[in-house]
């Protein structure tokens, strides 16, 4: 926690660099492999997190900070997989860092005790922004461990030979 109090900064302002690490290696090719078809690609993922970055976070922390008690509709991914689709991986990226910069400062500037402010989620009811902000944290390190498992099996799971054997992938 910050010293302002709002939980999970640090891990939201690392995703970016976890990411590009996680991608270091990867072609193109690789970035738009798919292990079946009904799981997504790297490409896709980044697509997602550039989308959420926007159209779910920061709108909710927008409306969390000029709202009382603002009501959120519930999000749902499967909603939008036809933007997600030929997704440029580079492109979705470097919307979604600049997006995570932007919001990384606004978060960071919020007033003492803004963790508290409160929504009402139609789904799940009533949320702190401070839940907010580790539900955020649940679905950066989702999609983390989405894109090393698909980095996995894509670039390096043939390369160790019989020794890939012992790892059971599920990209």
């Amino acid at each position: 926690m910050t010293e302002d109090g709002l939980p999970c900064l640090d891990l939201l302002e690392a995703t970016p660099g976890i990411l590009r690490g996680l991608m270091t290696e990867l072609t193109e090719e690789d970035a738009r492999w798919k292990p079946s078809p009904g799981r997504f690609s790297v490409a896709e993922v980044l697509a997602h997190l550039s989308h959420s970055e926007g159209h779910c976070y920061r709108m909710r922390l927008d409306r969390f900070m000029a709202e009382t008690r603002p009501e959120f509709e519930a999000d749902d991914a499967q909603m939008h997989l036809d933007l997600y689709r030929d997704a440029d991986p580079e492109e979705a990226f470097d919307h979604f860092e600049e997006q995570r910069e932007n919001n990384m400062e606004f978060l960071r500037s919020l007033p003492a005790g803004a963790g508290d402010r409160r929504a009402l989620h139609k789904e799940y009811g009533e949320i702190t922004l401070s839940q907010m902000l580790h539900e955020w944290a649940l679905h950066d390190l989702g999609h983390i461990r989405q894109i090393a498992e698909l980095a996995r099996a894509r670039k390096y799971q043939a390369g160790a030979g019989p020794m890939a054997a012992s790892y059971n992938l599920k990209p």
